[in-house]
């Protein structure tokens, strides 16, 4: 699953994923990804940091606080890679931190992490 207010985001992630065979659902706010990941308990969730409505912050701290989402690996992904948003990333026991733009490689290699055995 991708978060992201940004739409151009959202395509360009699905874009990189589908083709190497992952099934992607998209929300375009906190609030829409906290609604989509309790509905279709994704594999994964890559989460923009700033949205309007709920923020990716929010979100994570929210999502990792409910039994029925709290193991779903969440990766925050910022366009702005200071390390406080790091630390504040890992402080809510998000999964990993991806700075935008992200290659293609990068996206793969850390969306594989959590796939292949």
């Amino acid at each position: 699953m991708v978060v992201d207010d940004d739409e151009k985001i959202l395509k360009v992630f699905s874009d990189m994923l589908t083709p190497n065979g992952y099934e992607v659902v998209t929300a375009k706010n906190g609030a829409e990804g906290i609604n989509l990941a309790r509905n279709e308990l994704p594999g994964l969730i890559l989460m923009d940091i700033m949205m309007p409505e709920i923020d990716g912050y929010t979100a994570c701290s929210v999502l990792k606080k409910d039994d029925k989402t709290k193991k779903i690996p969440l990766i925050m992904v910022t366009g702005i890679g200071f390390e406080l948003n790091k630390r504040l990333s890992e402080q809510l026991d998000a999964d990993g931190y991806l700075v935008k733009p992200v290659s293609i490689d990068t996206l793969l290699d850390t969306v594989n992490r959590f796939f292949v055995n």
